[in-house]
C-alpha cells in the first residue's frame, strides 16, 4: 500500500468514525463532537476551566468557531465564562454542575458508541483491516 493510499484510508476511517459519533451524540445529547470534546476537556481540567486559547487548541477549531461553540454550551447551561482575576483580558470557559452531569452521562455513551462503531467497521472488508492495524 502506498503512502497516499494509507493516508487516504486513514482519512476515510477517521471520517466514518467521526460522522457516526456525531450522529449518535446529536441524537442523544443534541450536540456534536466539537461540543463533546470541549465538555470533556473542561470537565477533566484541574479546576474545571480552561482559557479560551487552551480550549481552541484542544478542540482544533479556530478562535471564532470556538467562541460560537462556547456560546452554544453556555446557552445550554453546560458552561459559563469567567474573566481572569489577574488579567482582565483573559477569559476562561468553565464547566457548570449541569455540564459535569451531562459529561458523566455522555462519556460512557460515547465509549459504548465508539466500541460499537469499531465492531461494525472491523467487519468492513476495506476499513476493517486498517482499523485492526491501528488498534494493534
Amino acid at each position: 500500500m502506498s503512502v497516499r493510499e494509507t493516508w487516504s484510508g486513514l482519512r476515510t476511517l477517521h471520517n466514518r468514525i467521526n460522522a457516526d459519533l456525531e450522529r449518535a451524540l446529536q441524537r442523544q445529547f443534541h450536540f456534536g463532537m466539537s461540543e463533546f470534546t470541549a465538555l470533556c476537556a473542561l470537565a477533566e481540567a484541574a479546576d474545571g476551566e480552561l482559557r479560551m486559547q487552551e480550549l481552541t487548541e484542544v478542540v482544533g477549531l479556530n478562535q471564532s468557531s470556538v467562541s460560537r461553540l462556547v456560546a452554544r454550551l453556555e446557552q445550554s447551561g453546560l458552561t459559563s465564562r469567567e474573566t481572569c482575576e489577574t488579567d482582565r483580558r483573559g477569559v476562561f470557559s468553565c464547566v457548570t454542575t449541569a455540564g459535569r452531569e451531562v459529561y458523566a452521562t455522555a462519556l460512557p455513551f460515547y465509549e459504548r458508541t465508539l466500541a460499537g462503531i469499531f465492531d461494525t467497521i472491523e467487519n468492513d472488508p476495506e476499513l476493517g483491516p486498517l482499523l485492526k492495524k491501528v488498534r494493534a
